[in-house]
C-alpha cells in the first residue's frame, strides 16, 4: 500500500493532500490557482497516481505561498508513500514533445534532493499563474521528497505547452522510477543498502 495522507497548516496556506503511488491516474485537485489544478491534473494522469488536493491560500497576495506549499506537501507525500524504497527503480528519464516544446527529465530517488532547472517560458504569466512558480514549486517538491530532478527545455516558444510539458515529463519519468522492479524483489537499489 504506497499510500500516503499529508495535512500543513501555516499562517499563510492550509493543504490537505493524499496520493496513491499505484493508481489509475484519478485526481481531484482544488489548490486554489487555476493553472496549477490543471498541471496537477495532467501530472496525476500521466503518472498513474491518485491524487486529491484542497488548499486554501493567501491566493489575494499571490500564488507563491500555495505553490510552494503543495510542492513541499506533494514531495512529502512522495517520500513517506515509499517507505524504504525497497525495489523500487529508482530512475527514470522522460523526452515529452508537447507541439513545438520538448522537455527532457530525469529523476533519481535518492535520498539527496537536488534540482536543475533550466527553462526558457516568454512570459510571466499565464493567465493568472506566475510562471517564476514553476521552479519554485519543483523546488519544493524535491526538497521534500528527497529526490535528484533535472529539468531541461529542449525546444519551445509557447509558455502553457512548456510548463505542460515539464508536468506530464516529471510525471512519466517519476512513474518510471517509483516503479517495482519484480528482479529487485526486497533489495533497495543501492550498494550503501539505503537510499
Amino acid at each position: 500500500m504506497r499510500k500516503a495522507e499529508i495535512k500543513r497548516k501555516t499562517a499563510e496556506t492550509d493543504v490537505a493532500l493524499t496520493l496513491d503511488l499505484d493508481g489509475t491516474g484519478k485526481s481531484d485537485v482544488q489548490s486554489g490557482l487555476g493553472f496549477l489544478d490543471h498541471m496537477l491534473t495532467l501530472f496525476a494522469r500521466h503518472g498513474r497516481f491518485d491524487l486529491t488536493l484542497t488548499c486554501a491560500g493567501d491566493t489575494q497576495v499571490d500564488g507563491h505561498h500555495s505553490a510552494e506549499d503543495v510542492g513541499i506537501c506533494l514531495g512529502q507525500a512522495f517520500r513517506d508513500a515509499l517507505g524504504d524504497k525497497k525495489g523500487i527503480a529508482r530512475y527514470g528519464d522522460t523526452a515529452l514533445p508537447m507541439d513545438e516544446a520538448l522537455i527532457l527529465t530525469a529523476a533519481d530517488i535518492s535520498g539527496r534532493a537536488y534540482l536543475a532547472c533550466e527553462l526558457d517560458i516568454p512570459s510571466q504569466k499565464v493567465g493568472d499563474f506566475d510562471t517564476e512558480l514553476v521552479a519554485e514549486f519543483w523546488a519544493a517538491f524535491v526538497r521534500s521528497a528527497g529526490i535528484t530532478l533535472h529539468i531541461r527545455q529542449l525546444s519551445g516558444m509557447n509558455s502553457h505547452h512548456i510548463i505542460e510539458g515539464v508536468f506530464k515529463s516529471a510525471a512519466r519519468t517519476l512513474r518510471k522510477a517509483v516503479a517495482l522492479d519484480p528482479a529487485l524483489g526486497d533489495e533497495v537499489p543501492s550498494t550503501k543498502g539505503t537510499l
